[in-house]
């Protein structure tokens, strides 16, 4: 059950080298127990690096970590004891079926041999495998390696666990799976640190968001705190026309003047002919807008409201987009 003032993950000030490259330089997270908390950042921000210092995987060069309250570097015994961990990469055995993988990794965490053979069916069941169960893990896809890979990671129920991009290559249904198991882990009181690329991702499982660049936390909040950086509602027309840009364009400039928008912020996009501003009441701004257009005579393609997506947000506090490579993400800060 979620103590509301316990404390999961503690990290303050972790720095890790690689020759002459932080890939942390002064890393700082808190995360309370019974959540999930996302780690988002471009390739080579720190990510993996991060994962691999707090699960004991690699000895960060100085700061200080803890994980439900066991100090990362002088108690790594008691902290893998209360933590599963997911990498980047499928770690299964491809000459055994399904089942007999998820039965091997319930003896090794000590199971008795029929309650290992119960945890295995229960999560072939929950993620789709159950009738693949009999097959060799080398014939299975990409995506069902994926699936039984993070079944592994939760053959006994963690306090803690990390998912370093977890759906990285899976289809949609595949990746729904996988979210309705970690909501599943969460509401019986396991914490999870996730690291994904896909902000949809983040947008749908994260309590909160911790935007990671050049190896250090740059932003964190809810994802709904991180798109309010960028002002709020926006109102948007698409014209038929690109000749109308600029008529619409003083339109817009001026209704987000009136209502307590930011006038200088209206954006021009020539290319998609779409005018868009931040306005402070969305649903007064497209009523006026959409009299103000009539009034003129302007015909347009779509208007609307709208609100900042997360890779908006991701784009504005780190510079640049999130990076999607279809087939998984680099490993950052790990030398070839």
């Amino acid at each position: 059950m979620k103590d509301d003032g316990a404390i999961a993950i503690a990290a303050e000030g972790l720095r890790k080298r690689y020759g002459d490259r932080w890939a942390l330089d002064g890393f700082g997270l808190t995360v309370p127990e019974g959540t999930v908390h996302g780690l988002l950042g471009p390739n080579g921000a720190g990510k993996t690096t991060a994962v691999r210092a707090l699960s004991t995987l690699l000895r960060y060069d100085a700061g200080r970590a803890e994980i439900c309250g066991f100090d990362v570097a002088r108690q790594p015994a008691e902290v893998r004891a209360r933590i599963g961990l997911t990498g980047q990469y499928a770690a299964v055995d491809e000459q055994l079926s399904g089942r007999q993988n998820l039965v091997m990794f319930g003896r090794l965490y000590r199971l008795a041999p029929r309650a290992a053979r119960r945890r295995a069916d229960e999560l072939l069941d929950r993620f789709g495998l159950t009738e693949a169960a009999g097959r060799s893990a080398g014939q299975y896809s990409g995506g069902m390696r994926r699936r039984l890979d993070l079944a592994a990671s939760m053959i006994v129920v963690p306090r803690v666990l990390f998912l370093d991009e977890p759906t990285t290559g899976l289809d949609p249904r595949s990746r729904n799976q996988v979210w309705d198991a970690v909501r599943s882990l969460v509401a019986e009181g396991t914490t999870v640190l996730l690291t994904t690329q896909y902000l949809q991702e983040a947008d749908e499982l994260a309590d909160r968001i911790a935007v990671l660049d050049a190896g250090r936390v740059v932003a964190e909040g809810t994802a709904d705190e991180l798109k309010g950086r960028l002002g709020g509602d926006r109102v948007e027309v698409e014209v038929r026309h690109a000749a109308e840009l600029p008529r619409v364009a003083a339109l817009v400039t001026g209704l987000a003047s009136r209502l307590g928008g930011a006038p200088g912020e209206t954006e021009t996009d020539p290319d998609t002919r779409r005018v868009s501003a931040p306005v402070a009441d969305r649903v007064t701004a497209l009523t006026e807008l959409v009299r103000a257009l009539d009034d003129a005579g302007i015909s347009v393609a779509d208007i609307g409201t709208r609100r900042p997506t997360l890779d908006e947000a991701f784009l504005h506090l780190t510079g640049h987009g999130a990076d999607r490579n279809a087939r998984g993400g680099t490993r950052e800060g790990i030398p070839a």
